[in-house]
């Protein structure tokens, strides 16, 4: 029996099924499907990208629609018009054996008046971007006051991506009545703050813990000097010859360029960004998925829409400013049960981001050092032996042999296998004879960590709170008091600055110190808080400035700040990056053929080798700050006196 019949799918449905070749549901599906059809309610999924979430909600609310009525009755929002069209696309598989179920998407970037058009049709269903959506409820193009379901999937990201007012005026058009499901991966105070509102005692499943990466994805991280960024991405590209994989950068511009750089370099690979159109974007996801383009080098938000089967490796070439939209990166691999890798390049500065990291996945990162040219051309050579061996022969080639063996006569096996492989060896050695070696970038990511903590230590914190939130030291004091439960003489050393505060506590009391308000919840954003890398001063508990011995300084690339949520990367970004294009072993300044090239889009401008300049987002650093941590984008804290605790 097929485990799909157990959980209360109708006929049509499970022919549906059987087509697409499912077999076992996901632990998502599994646990929300029954729920959805046998009641009447609304829902919290929390569960990662890529665990099967379109068809928890999908085949429920296409057994509940009313495929006789053609007035609308479920609305599916989403963060994406790449996201919008793979849900209608998978509603129109899984309903195909419905008659008269008619879905359409509705999003930006089309004919506004072809989508109302189809929506006039007769659209019981209608899956849109918060944006157009929006935009056609003003224009009174729609209709949603009557519709019995609501479905907001990728709900954390579309509040990431700033729809949150959207959502909650498309929400207020709809009736009090109807049943939301709300299925996201993470869960910020945003989303929680949607449920609240709009939902009405909600059931909530959460597959794995809250927030924490898939099982199937293993994390890597290659620490390396800023300037090799990119030369650091070539390699781990040569030393993974079957890569299929995307590549994340921050920003557009940053997209552009290194998809720029790949393509000159000989490598498969092609932009996704908001810049470009949609026949660009519809023509570069085309080549991904027929695998013309190896390395799809994409925006966060570009990228919420791909659902490609198969994909290797992420590759994080920049960290996310927020440490959830990791998990949303790493969920692009590792899907349907494969196993599947998450690579991270960072430098120095950036090692306190992966255990942050580590915390919010409840996984651990392996660090690994960038392969020597030598170790990446044997790995190239072993792959070209294998690709030889498993080449099936078209017997076409008979035709040709004769010729052939004449031009060879006279070589022996042993001749003729070196000059074969040479072929395609050659450059990478002639390349990497020429190169320095990467691998002897070190982390010393022991140095990194916090010290031993002993019971009666005193340890000194840092905690992205502090005036701009209302508190002085007293205030500080007592709210850290009542929240983590401790006596008066418990919490001492406060020191409130204009974006962010440092106290002390013994060590002791450091475990529930960072469980406790690490992701607490202050008026809607969250607290982060961190282990000072200097236990401020001495132990006397007279409250003070806690600048003994001059104050401690920090690491920089440190999370939280004045603007962030706790979660938030530090926005300053390394320097730029140069290639030696002229000599890539993938180039086709080489001897080699140029292959498929990649893939260029038109939408920004061809920039000269070396030229580019990244944007740099931190502010100026203050001076005379000695409690602020280096490379913080925070207030200039010296134009106020300390406030003393």
């Amino acid at each position: 029996m097929n485990k799909f019949e157990q959980l209360g799918l109708n006929e049509s449905l499970l022919l549906a099924i059987k087509d697409l070749g499912f077999e076992n549901p996901s632990e998502v599906q599994e646990k929300a499907i029954p729920i959805l059809l046998e009641q009447e309610t609304d829902l919290v999924a929390l569960a990662q990208t890529g665990t099967g979430k379109t068809a928890a909600f999908g085949f429920p609310l296409i057994q509940k629609i009313d495929a006789e009525d053609r007035s609308t009755q479920a609305l599916i929002l989403s963060p994406t018009r790449e996201l919008c069209l793979q849900i209608t696309n998978e509603i129109k598989q899984y309903s195909k054996y419905v008659k008269g179920l008619h879905t359409v998407a509705v999003y930006g970037g089309a004919s506004i008046t072809e989508q109302a058009r189809e929506v006039k049709r007769g659209a019981q269903v209608i899956v849109a971007t918060p944006g157009r959506m929006q935009d056609m409820i003003n224009r009174g193009l729609v209709n949603i006051k009557n519709i019995n379901y609501c479905i907001l999937d990728e709900a954390d990201e579309m509040l990431n991506m700033g729809f949150y007012e959207d959502i909650v005026s498309i929400l207020s058009d709809t009736p009090d009545e109807k049943k939301t499901w709300l299925f996201s991966a993470t869960m910020p105070a945003e989303v929680a703050r949607i449920a609240k509102k709009f939902m009405a005692e909600p059931v909530e499943i959460t597959v794995g813990h809250k927030n924490s990466g898939s099982a199937t994805v293993s994390h890597e991280f290659y620490c390396v000097n800023a300037r090799d960024r990119y030369e650091a991405l070539k390699r781990l590209a040569d030393a993974n010859p079957d890569i299929f994989s995307v590549v994340f950068c921050r920003t557009k511009r940053d997209t552009q360029a290194v998809a720029e750089k790949l393509i000159e370099d000989g490598y498969n690979a092609a932009a996704l960004h908001g810049d470009l159109s949609q026949a660009q974007r519809d023509g570069v996801m085309k080549a991904f998925r027929g695998r013309q383009i190896q390395m799809l080098v994409a925006t966060d938000v570009a990228a919420r829409g791909i659902d490609v089967d198969n994909i290797t490796h992420v590759v994080n070439y920049q960290l996310p400013d927020e440490i959830e939209t990791y998990n949303h990166r790493s969920g692009r691999t590792g899907r349907a049960g494969k196993l599947g890798t998450s690579i991270v390049i960072i430098t120095k500065s950036e090692l306190r981001k992966i255990s942050a990291i580590e915390r919010i996945i409840k996984q651990k990162f392996e660090e690994k050092t960038i392969p020597s040219g030598i170790e990446i051309c044997e790995i190239q050579l072993l792959h070209l032996a294998n690709k030889i061996k498993d080449t099936e022969v078209d017997h076409e080639i008979d035709n040709y042999l004769p010729a052939i063996n004449e031009v060879l006569d006279g070589l022996s096996k042993e001749e003729l296998i070196k000059k074969m492989v040479s072929v395609e060896f050659n450059r990478f050695i002639a390349y990497y004879k020429k190169k320095r070696d990467l691998s002897g970038e070190k982390s010393e990511r022991s140095s990194s960590e916090p010290r031993e903590i002993r019971a009666g230590d005193p340890v000194r914190y840092f905690v992205n709170i502090g005036a701009r939130d209302d508190f002085d030291w007293m205030q500080l004091k007592d709210f850290l008091k009542e929240t983590l439960d401790l006596g008066r003489d418990d919490v001492f050393k406060v020191d409130v600055k204009e974006g962010f505060s440092f106290f002390n506590t013994d060590g002791e009391h450091t475990d529930k110190v960072m469980s406790i308000l690490n992701g607490f919840d202050l008026n809607g954003r969250r607290i982060n808080v961190e282990i000072s890398k200097n236990e401020g001063g001495s132990r006397d508990r007279r409250d003070h400035n806690g600048r003994s011995g001059g104050g401690e300084r920090r690491s920089s690339g440190g999370f939280g700040g004045r603007n962030s949520g706790g979660g938030s990367f530090g926005p300053k970004k390394e320097g730029g990056f140069r290639s030696d294009r002229n000599d890539s072993p993938r180039g086709e300044r080489s001897d080699r053929p140029r292959r498929e090239g990649g893939f260029r889009s038109d939408s920004a401008p061809k920039r000269a080798p070396g030229s580019f300049q990244r944007e740099e987002r931190a502010p100026r650093r203050s001076e005379g700050n000695n409690d602020r941590p280096a490379g913080r984008s925070f207030e200039a804290a010296k134009s106020r006196r300390p406030r003393k605790s």
